[in-house]
């Protein structure tokens, strides 16, 4: 609450009283109390002159944690989790006299305890300065990239809906649709009809006609920005469920409907800080008592806010939120009622051919059916949403114009501090992932802070390595995409034609037809589920090649396994993924360094060089020096050997990085970005000869292990034969 003073109003004295709240001047956020611009007290309620000349921002940040618990060797950054939202950013206060104005004798004994209490706190650590480094950066470069990550987390959805808004205009002015991108052009299609339907369908849940399963609900968000959401979610579904432009009903209204409550809560909020810090800035009369009584809350929490009791300011806004959690079937009959709207207002027409007389073929571009699947207990049917194949075609272009969310983050994730309570600063985060299994979550959240300690710290240490994209590489993709794909394990951008019918009425003749144009359209089905895959991974790579780093909150599966929140594009997935990525902060290879990266792009190469001793994978590497320096000087050009490689995109990131130390007069100091894989031996066989007491598979395995990793210290080594020695 009484965190600083911005640069204006702490260049004069002024006091605190009850008669008027106009007469305070404005107050900024740092993203600190033990180091607040405070100064000594000269009277009662005064306090003396000072600048802050370290963050200017106004209002208040939602970063309430404070510097004199943090100890900068843990990767805290000042960041701590705050699910609940209630500080949210600059623009969700009003002025910091708005927050802590008192308009009784009570508020002010309380003001005069707190202002005490800060000034001998200040008397103690008065000597100290100002960070002036927070997450690994300075606080102005932090505070730009955090609003930007606000943004992206906050506002995506309503951008999106302001975007079709303007080009619907647009193209109604200026006849621009020809020239929008395909899938653009059928959302802006979409767009207008599909909102005016769930408008249509608020202002019946408001008369309540039959409507109580989902009235409740539906009108929480603005028409555009549900109908937006609808439409991304499900084509996000389509790209994603099972490659044949299909997806299953209640799956999907799952999804539309938590993005539907989660945005909802978030605008609520925004929403409703916005409004009371307009009515309360606007008024000159004396507050009524219910506007005193959100003051003391406010100030309440700002006070629990500054002695971090995280659990009051949680209990407060619980108090204040009349937005209960929805439950799954409340999502669900959301989601379901959305999807229903969606099939019957979204159309799509095939290009018009000239030469036909007739009216247009305008059809569905979203239909409902029925699918039965046979199970050992009978079969069972299930609701399935199927696009129009045209639909499907444009869906492997529409990566570009999605919104995705839980993008790596600009900033540090937040801290994990608890089971929901970490990671991105509004998206709703979770240390595991449950997949609706309530028992797992409750498990999870019996579990003692203490015990779970280590736990977060790790996911913390992962959370906060930086990471950015490697452009040369993106670059390559590009082109080799562009031009069709087909290489380095890139799918074919083009289907398999189907085979035509044969002439004749020979039974064989027909079956062998139809089993290859059925083997076909398999093929055709797995080749557009790869189109989609690529696509949003390389969507994410364009947004995030201009970043100088970004960060990848992790979480946990049910079996204790960390992985990245964002899906696509991360270094745990394909060689695409791995060959885009690289470390943000380099390092000197120093002395072992460039020996560690011959041996790294011999492993990448493959076809059994990877099992050689080091020497013989460090031969490798130097005995095709020639090649390396081809495939980085000109990778598409060139003889293209690194195309031989069971990694392709890697090793050509590592051949890349060879040359530029190899050609160095210091290959030493060169710098590196490239993460280097150790090898693991444990790759379960051990386990499974122990168990069986299998002496072949023993004696085999210990005699590999010793081969190939003879260079290991004997340490290494001891830990397998006593293992075996012991069960076998």
């Amino acid at each position: 609450m009484w965190r600083s003073l911005s640069k204006q109003s702490c260049l004069r004295k002024f006091n605190f009283s009850s008669e008027s709240h106009s007469s305070f001047p404005v107050f900024c956020s740092v993203r600190s109390n033990q180091y607040s611009i405070f100064v000594e007290r000269s009277s009662p309620l005064e306090l003396k002159d000072y600048v802050n000349t370290q963050n200017q921002e106004l209002g208040f940040s939602r970063d309430y944690s404070f510097w004199q618990n943090r100890k900068m060797d843990r990767h805290n950054f000042g960041i701590s989790s705050d699910p609940l939202g209630f500080a949210l950013s600059s623009r969700d206060y009003g002025t910091a006299a708005a927050a802590i104005a008192s308009t009784s004798e009570e508020d002010i004994d309380e003001i005069q305890e707190l202002v005490d209490e800060l000034n001998k706190e200040i008397q103690e650590k008065g000597k100290q300065k100002q960070p002036k480094i927070v997450g690994g950066m300075g606080v102005a470069k932090y505070n730009v990239l955090r609003r930007r990550q606000i943004k992206l987390e906050t506002e995506a959805w309503e951008e999106a809906a302001k975007e079709y808004q303007e080009l619907l205009v647009d193209m109604c002015e200026q006849k621009l649709a020809p020239n929008l991108p395909y899938v653009k052009s059928l959302f802006l299609g979409w767009f207008e009809p599909l909102r005016d339907a769930i408008a249509a369908e608020q202002e019946l849940c408001k008369e309540g006609k039959h409507r109580k399963a989902y009235a409740p609900h539906f009108d929480l968000l603005p028409a555009g920005m549900m109908a937006v959401i609808t439409m991304h979610k499900m084509m996000a579904l389509l790209m994603t469920g099972g490659g044949n432009g299909s997806a299953r009903v209640v799956q999907a209204a799952c999804h539309i409907g938590e993005a539907i409550e989660q945005e909802a809560r978030i605008h609520r909020f925004l929403e409703k800080t916005k409004k009371k810090n307009a009515l309360y800035k606007s008024s000159e009369e004396e507050p009524d008592p219910a506007v005193k009584e959100v003051e003391r809350l406010r100030k309440k929490v700002n006070i629990f806010m500054k002695k971090q009791k995280l659990h009051q300011v949680r209990k407060i806004v619980k108090q204040q939120d009349d937005l209960m959690p929805w439950g799954q079937d409340a999502q669900v009959k959301v989601g379901c009622r959305l999807i229903q709207i969606l099939t019957e207002t979204a159309h799509i027409q095939p290009p018009v051919d000239q030469l036909e007389d007739g009216p247009p073929d305008i059809r569905p571009a979203f239909v409902h059916s029925l699918k039965t699947v046979e199970t050992q207990r009978g079969s069972r049917r299930y609701g399935v949403i199927e696009c129009d194949p045209l639909v499907r075609k444009g869906l492997e272009r529409t990566a570009r114009h999605m919104v995705i969310p839980y993008m790596p983050m600009l900033v540090p994730p937040l801290n994990w501090t608890g089971y929901d309570r970490g990671a991105y600063l509004f998206l709703p985060s979770y240390i595991m992932r449950t997949h609706g299994a309530k028992q797992q979550r409750e498990a999870v959240k019996r579990v003692p802070r203490k015990q779970l300690e280590p736990v977060f710290e790790a996911l913390n240490t992962l959370g906060t390595t930086k990471w950015k994209v490697n452009k040369r590489i993106l670059a390559v993709i590009d082109r080799i995409w562009a031009s069709g794909g087909q290489l380095a394990d890139l799918v074919d951008r083009e289907d398999v034609p189907l085979p035509e019918e044969p002439d004749t009425e020979d039974e064989a003749e027909i079956r062998k037809w139809k089993w290859k144009v059925k083997a076909a359209k398999k093929e055709n089905s797995e080749r557009h589920s790869q189109r989609c895959d690529i696509e949003l991974k390389l969507a994410v790579a364009r947004k995030m090649k201009d970043e100088d780093s970004f960060y990848y909150p992790h979480n946990l599966d049910f079996r204790g396994r960390a992985y990245p929140m964002h899906p696509y594009l991360n270094h745990l997935g394909s060689d695409l993924c791995r060959g885009i990525l690289e470390f943000a902060e380099g390092r000197p290879l120093g002395k072992s360094g460039l020996r560690w990266l011959k041996i790294h792009l011999a492993n990448l190469y493959g076809g059994g060089v990877d099992k050689l001793s080091y020497e013989g994978r460090i031969a490798f590497a130097e005995n095709h020096l020639e090649d390396i320096f081809d495939s980085a000087d000109r990778p598409l050009e060139g003889k293209r050997w690194w195309l031989g490689a069971e990694d392709p995109f890697q090793c050509l990131a590592t051949c890349m990085n060879l040359s530029e130390s190899l050609r160095s007069p210091s290959p030493e100091t060169t710098i590196s970005h490239m993460p280097v894989h150790q090898d693991g031996s444990c790759n379960g066989l051990q386990h499974y000869a122990a168990l069986g007491r299998d002496k072949v598979m023993y004696y085999n395995y210990l005699t590999m292990f010793l081969r190939i990793y003879e260079g290991f210290q004997c340490r290494h080594v001891t830990g397998t034969c006593l293992f075996f020695i012991y069960y076998m």
